[in-house]
């Protein structure tokens, strides 16, 4: 589908993952202008200058800048917020929370003020805690607050998937569901490799192994670098998100979505199956779950639960 004109998005946050969504929205045309804000001065126009830079060999267009300043994000389409402490080794998700409440909760009252048209997509850990600050903070409407998970998620089952059978990774087919932590869920019998189930292909111990590794994927590449976390998936994660609410794509990603009576939970945001269009969440698809699939779930609303109420929102 066509662009709209003069598309514009902002990400906030010039770490690691802002760094890369900023790169990724450029390779992939997502809008005509980007703009990358931070609170560290240098920071946002160093990276941005850096990514621009490099549009000779890349071939793209679009324009990029870096800034302090949140007025010159104004009018802004979409905002990607990965403004927040990062995860070192030993911590968990939930062990940022305190912290990344106030940080998001200052972003988006900015982001409010200078873009209240905008559609958030909340990419700062813990995400199903932080993207219900940015909602609540916020006072937008469900449908235009997100949070990036299970695109992530998805995408390292999908691997993992891949690589024990051998196969293009980009023949798998896989759905997460849930937090985004060690209770989410990574369905077994919806993946499938060019149409065929997975569970036909993979041992059961071992497709259990795969299930695990995907709950701690996030971990598992904290524990290799010691001083931070993934940063590359994440940032093409988000983008892929925005690139669907930007372009109206009507693409069907899984996201954290506020539910209200949807696989009969209420009033939290979890990872379930989005239709992500120029409105945001514009449907989210439901369908029956196994007894087995609902007690999963089950645990992951609660260990969202247990985040919101440390928010104080």
């Amino acid at each position: 589908m066509a662009r709209k004109r003069g598309a514009k998005l902002t990400i906030v946050g010039a770490g690691a993952v802002g760094t890369s969504c900023a790169h990724w929205a450029l390779v992939r045309d997502v809008a005509q202008e980007i703009v990358l804000i931070d609170v560290v001065e240098g920071l946002p126009q160093g990276k941005a200058l850096d990514c621009a830079q490099s549009s000779p060999i890349e071939g793209f267009s679009g324009e990029i800048v870096g800034t302090n300043d949140y007025a010159l994000t104004q009018g802004s389409d979409c905002v990607i917020i990965t403004a927040g402490l990062a995860r070192r080794p030993g911590m968990s998700r939930e062990d940022l929370l305190g912290k990344n409440v106030e940080i998001v909760k200052s972003v988006t009252e900015n982001i409010v003020r200078h873009s209240p048209e905008a559609i958030l997509v909340v990419v700062t850990n813990p995400i199903d805690a932080m993207v219900y600050t940015a909602f609540k903070v916020s006072g937008f409407s469900k449908e235009r607050v997100v949070g990036m998970a299970g695109v992530l998620d998805s995408a390292r089952y999908r691997y993992f998937l891949a690589k024990e059978l051998e196969v293009s990774p980009m023949d798998v087919t896989a759905l997460v569901m849930g937090i985004h932590g060690d209770n989410m869920l990574p369905l077994t019998r919806l993946a499938s490799v060019g149409g065929v189930p997975v569970e036909a292909l993979i041992p059961k111990e071992r497709l259990a192994e795969i299930v695990r590794r995907t709950q701690q994927g996030g971990a598992e590449i904290v524990g290799h670098l010691k001083t931070g976390s993934a940063f590359t998936t994440p940032g093409l994660a988000a983008v892929e998100m925005a690139e669907a609410i930007i372009k109206d794509q009507k693409r069907v990603l899984p996201c954290a979505a506020y539910l209200e009576g949807e696989f009969g939970i209420e009033g939290v945001f979890l990872g379930v199956p989005c239709v992500l269009g120029r409105g945001g969440v514009e449907r989210i698809l439901e369908f029956p779950l196994t007894d087995e699939e609902k007690e999963a779930l089950k645990l992951s609303e609660e260990a969202v639960r247990r985040q919101v109420a440390q928010t104080g929102l």
